[in-house]
C-alpha cells in the first residue's frame, strides 16, 4: 500500500495531555485506557502548570478542554465526550 504526502502531513485528530507529576495519575494505567479511548491520538506527557486542581483529582485536557475526576476511569468517562472522532 502506498502512502501519500497528504497522509504523512496529517495531525492526529485527538490532542490529549496528561501531566506526569500529577499524584493522582498512573501513566502505567492511564496511557492504555487514553489510547483505548482514541485510537490514534497524539499524547502528550509534561507538566501543564495545572497544579492546583491536578493536586485533588485526576485531570485530562482533551482537545482544549481540562477535564476532572476523581479517579482516571471518571476523567476518562468525561474526556470520551470530547474524542473527535
Amino acid at each position: 500500500m502506498e502512502t501519500t504526502d497528504n497522509e504523512l502531513l496529517e495531525e492526529p485528530l485527538n490532542d490529549i495531555r496528561i501531566c506526569d507529576k500529577c499524584r493522582h495519575i498512573r501513566m502505567k494505567t492511564i496511557m492504555p485506557k487514553l489510547q483505548k479511548m482514541a485510537p490514534g491520538a497524539e499524547i502528550k506527557i509534561a507538566c501543564k502548570s495545572y497544579c492546583g486542581p491536578c493536586g485533588k483529582r485526576v485531570f485530562i485536557f482533551i482537545n482544549g478542554r481540562y477535564v476532572t475526576g476523581s479517579t482516571e476511569d471518571e476523567a476518562i468517562e468525561k474526556a470520551s465526550k470530547y474524542v473527535k472522532c
